[in-house]
């Protein structure tokens, strides 16, 4: 089953618009993930609506971070982008007639929603501002002093 990775892109792409110090186009962040540039747009536009990035458009147009990153948490970013599940296990079938069945759904979605309601607590920990730190500190390591993104080197 294939995970939903859109937090984790929008993460990606706006730590890069947060350490740019620029505008980029849809075009150039859909580099960073491999994607189609109408993708990225359909994300940030429900970003854009609550605030945390803009947009402008013509020459010298593009995406910018609008928000303080000290006060975006990863819980803002994760229901900005439509709260997708966390696990990608679940019950066989939902409404079972089994009883067997009903008790093992019964004793998995039990730990299923408290695992899912730890994780979402903890992501209201986190704020854009801590992951851009951990950037900055990792990026002050790196030997390499003209780092290139992975994807802008193919």
């Amino acid at each position: 089953m294939r995970r939903d990775s859109k937090l984790s892109s929008i993460l990606h792409v706006l730590l890069h618009m947060a350490h740019g110090g620029r505008s980029f186009t849809s075009e150039e962040l859909a580099v960073y993930l491999d994607t189609n540039p109408v993708l990225v747009r359909r994300v940030l536009a429900g970003l854009r609506d609550r605030g945390y990035v803009g947009s402008g458009k013509g020459h010298g147009g593009g995406w910018t971070i609008t928000c303080d990153l000290r006060t975006v948490t990863l819980h803002d970013i994760y229901e900005a982008v439509g709260a997708p599940t966390v696990f990608a296990m679940g019950n066989r079938v939902d409404h079972a007639e089994c009883l067997v069945e009903k008790v093992v759904n019964q004793s998995l979605s039990s730990a299923f929603d408290a695992a899912e309601a730890l994780l979402i607590e903890q992501l209201k920990d986190v704020t854009l501002a801590d992951l851009s730190e951990r950037f900055n500190r990792q990026y002050a390591k790196h030997k390499e002093k003209n780092y290139a993104h992975p994807s802008s080197k193919k």
